[in-house]
């Protein structure tokens, strides 16, 4: 459905928590597409002597076949599989780590509204510390939670149940974002009162189109929408 007016987009009067995916959502998803999708084959090829055809040949069937599970987002996993050291290959390119622009204007605004904010992420413990490390965005969240810490992806609904055992919350008053459908599906279904997409998680990228949910093109568009702070 199209991207409503902005200033309705969310109902703050009903929110108490403020989920955020990472990647994507606060950080330029322009980092893990160049990693992915040339830092890793490029590597590939040259310790396993490929060309790199025959290297994308070979590693596009393991990335096709894990999508959207918990390995999917593991570096052990993927340090095994390749025989690259992942964790230590984002680190050698942390540079290109990014805050998508206005991003730190939304996560003042929130902190100032007196709402808990949360990291809900996919991304195994030694990427996300080592983003929000980089960023110094770290400070802004109250709590960042791993979906290698409860067993499950976001994806699996399952995963919703572990965090909330864990770390009760009112779901019906939580307000989550994220950039990937089947997640925003996932959450939706579990019961997240109100569920947004981002259109445009890759800054170098053109905006695509979230059907049948609420969106923004980044968090930016939503700053100014945020209720004052609660008594």
């Amino acid at each position: 459905m199209p991207a409503l007016a902005n200033a309705h987009i969310v109902d703050w009067t009903r929110i108490d928590h403020v989920l955020l995916d990472m990647d994507g959502t606060i950080l330029d998803l322009a980092f893990d597409n160049y990693f992915w999708k040339t830092l890793v084959p490029e590597r590939y090829a040259r310790l396993h002597q490929l060309t790199l055809d025959q290297a994308h040949a070979r590693l596009e069937p393991e990335f096709t076949s894990t999508q959207h599970t918990l390995p999917w987002y593991c570096t052990d996993h993927w340090s095994r599989v390749t025989g690259l050291n992942m964790a230590a290959l984002k680190r050698e390119i942390r540079e290109r780590i990014t805050p998508i622009p206005g991003v730190e204007e939304f996560l003042k605004v929130v902190r100032d509204s007196g709402r808990p904010l949360w990291v809900v992420t996919n991304a195994h413990r030694d990427s996300w510390e080592l983003k929000l490390e980089h960023t110094g965005f770290r400070r802004y969240f109250d709590e960042v939670y791993c979906s290698h810490d409860f067993g499950y992806p976001k994806e699996d609904s399952r995963f919703w149940d572990a965090l909330h055992t864990a770390h009760p919350f009112a779901r019906e008053r939580a307000l989550f974002i994220d950039d990937s459908m089947p997640v925003l599906s996932s959450a939706q279904a579990w019961g997240v009162g109100q569920v947004i997409g981002i259109r445009k998680p890759d800054s170098s990228l053109p905006e695509r189109p979230i059907p049948a949910m609420r969106s923004v093109g980044t968090l930016t568009e939503l700053a100014a929408t945020i209720a004052a702070p609660r008594k």
